[in-house]
């Protein structure tokens, strides 16, 4: 069996794109805290296809907690160069559980 679920926070904006046959998949890029023995971050590619990939890009941003469960995919490629290149990523569905720490700054009291 192939799952696996993680939370951590998103590291850069979500990005949109659609493939050749149209369909919308967004990239997103999150850290995760205790990763390896020495509990060090690990940064985890993971891709959301469809209209909850079109979701994350609207409704998310850096800095945002998620829970991700999906499966997880290996790929390799060759680069223009002619390195070989490979990377693990998550594919599946992204819970968003909490905006970034700064948006939650109590406001200012108005004026009286």
């Amino acid at each position: 069996m192939n799952t696996i679920n993680l939370t951590g926070r998103l590291v850069r904006d979500p990005e949109l794109r659609e493939t050749s046959t149209g369909d919308p998949v967004c990239a997103l890029r999150i850290a995760v805290d205790g990763m390896g023995r020495s509990n060090s971050v690990g940064y985890i590619d993971v891709s959301v296809w469809g209209k909850p990939g079109e979701a994350c890009a609207r409704h998310i941003a850096r800095g945002w907690l998620v829970g991700v469960s999906g499966r997880l995919e290996y790929r390799e490629w060759v680069t223009d160069d002619g390195t070989k290149r490979s990377a693990h990523a998550v594919v599946g569905a992204v819970d968003f559980l909490a905006a970034p720490r700064a948006d939650h700054a109590t406001p200012e009291p108005a004026a009286a």
